[in-house]
């Protein structure tokens, strides 16, 4: 049985042996996160960003894609990570989030990936250099461990708002 991020908030304590997580994971230097797949629109090569006055430090500008206007948002200066230089395989992740498309750069995309649900936890105190506020668990597949980034939560309510402002 496939379920979405959003079921596991709701049913927490109680996850079903045969549930199944559908993420798409990425890489932001060596850490390695994943999305729920239902948020994500599409995955594209990194493109012309339009800078975009008064934007908040981690807003790069925004994007044409399709005719709709996107604002493009650096995952690396978000969480407080050292910048890097844009190469082959930088992308940039558009995502839902309240009704509105917002792009993510990323280091690179790996996979997607099918995450048991007995296999995540609440994510430990210091897990990542990322803020725990935007985490929603770590998964474990193998040796591997995966931190799972609750979306809607990387942007504030008033982050939101600024961002609409400044389009």
């Amino acid at each position: 049985m496939n379920k979405n991020l959003k079921d596991l908030a709701k049913d927490e304590n109680s996850v079903v042996e045969d549930t199944v997580f559908q993420v798409v994971g990425f890489k932001l230097g060596e850490e390695e996160f994943v999305i729920d797949i239902l948020k994500v629109q599409e995955i594209i090569k990194m493109i012309d960003i339009t800078p975009v006055p008064n934007a908040p430090y981690y807003v790069n500008g925004v994007i044409n894609l399709r005719g709709k206007v996107i604002p493009v948002v650096s995952l690396r200066k978000r969480f407080g990570f050292e910048e890097k230089e844009i190469d082959n395989f930088t992308r940039i992740i558009v995502v839902e989030i309240d009704k509105k498309l917002v792009g993510f750069i990323v280091d690179r995309v790996t996979e997607v990936l099918r995450i048991p649900g007995p296999s995540i936890e609440p994510p430990p105190p210091l897990v990542s250099k990322v803020g725990s506020e935007y985490l929603k668990g770590v998964g474990k597949i193998g040796d591997r461990l995966l931190i799972i980034l609750e979306i809607e939560k990387i942007l504030s309510t008033e982050e939101k708002k600024a961002l609409d402002n400044s389009l």
